[in-house]
């Protein structure tokens, strides 16, 4: 094995990387590349107190807070499209006051990430100038006195110090998030760590380059001379991934461009069960601790299931599949 081999399984990915109380991001876009199989293992493994970071997600975000995983959050939006315009467990959570949720406009939090994976302090921008977002703080300065982990202020809005060029009299500056580990589920990675998003790519890329630890799991683990090949279309580059896992599904049930859609059935029920408190112990005793990984949830559901929502290989998305 090469020095750079940083090919590894999952578990033993999350066991090094993801530790009690740790500032966690993940990628992914609602119901689109969410880490899955990770958020799995992280409940899986039963780790908790995590301080989440995500820019507009659903599925992944939902399912740490429902199995016990996240104390504070950070985020623009938490929902699943239609199987969930607010994610369930997350509005539960927020309503029984069992996590704490700090909220900015998407626009801000790409720029938090972009300013972390720039090294600088804050950005500037005008996006929630005249909103509660500027004057809400989920918080408080207390919490932040006795957190060295946490910006002393939410956010800071300020006198344009060029006066009002352009006619902006005030700009609003956004802390840089640094997170302990990011987890990203990607299309294609090699052994070194290089990877490449088909599709869009969300704020994956700066969520990546904003960490401390990165870990990649990928749909298909390929040679380096094939991502050398078209080196434009590679996002993240090797030297700042940690750890690689190849787990075929590993967005599943969320969306994976080019190779699976999500899955309406499984995503419909997880709703039906996430609204009750029994139902969803049974949800988590069933697909989560009842299996004893990845590839053994994905056993439960089965094969005929899983081709259903495989890609066609024009559009990029399932052919025929019945979304309700």
């Amino acid at each position: 094995m090469a020095t750079s081999d940083k090919l590894t399984d999952l578990r033993t990915a999350i066991h090094e990387f993801v530790h009690e109380g740790c500032h966690l991001s993940i990628g992914g876009f609602t119901i689109n590349r969410n880490p899955m199989a990770a958020v799995y293992e992280i409940i899986r493994q039963r780790i908790g107190r995590i301080h989440l970071y995500a820019h507009s997600n659903g599925q992944g975000v939902d399912e740490l807070i429902g199995g016990g995983c996240v104390e504070n959050l950070e985020i623009a939006y938490a929902g699943s499209g239609r199987f969930a315009s607010t994610c369930i467990r997350f509005r539960k959570a927020v309503e029984a006051g069992t996590i704490r949720v700090e909220d900015y406009s998407n626009y801000q939090m790409s720029l938090r990430f972009q300013a972390g994976a720039m090294g600088v302090p804050f950005l500037p921008t005008r996006s929630g100038l005249g909103t509660d977002i500027v004057r809400r703080w989920g918080f408080s300065k207390k919490m932040r006195e006795n957190d060295p982990r946490l910006p002393d202020s939410k956010l800071t809005v300020m006198e344009n110090p060029f006066g009002e060029w352009g006619d902006v009299p005030k700009v609003v500056l956004v802390p840089a998030i640094h997170p302990d580990v990011t987890i990203l589920h990607v299309q294609k990675a090699d052994v070194q760590g290089t990877a490449r998003i088909e599709g869009l790519p969300f704020s994956d890329v700066e969520q990546a380059l904003s960490a401390e630890k990165v870990i990649l799991t990928c749909d298909e683990l390929v040679e380096s001379e094939r991502l050398r090949e078209y080196p434009e279309q590679n996002q993240i580059p090797h030297l700042r991934v940690d750890a690689v896992v190849h787990i075929p599904y590993g967005a599943y049930p969320t969306a994976c461009y080019r190779y699976y859609d999500y899955d309406p059935v499984y995503l419909a029920r997880f709703g039906k069960m996430a609204k009750d408190d029994q139902s969803y112990a049974e949800y988590l005793q069933e697909y989560i601790y009842g299996t004893e990984n990845h590839p053994g949830l994905l056993a439960k559901i089965g094969e005929e299931r899983l081709k259903r929502i495989q890609a066609d290989a024009r559009t990029g998305y399932a052919k025929d599949l019945d979304r309700r």
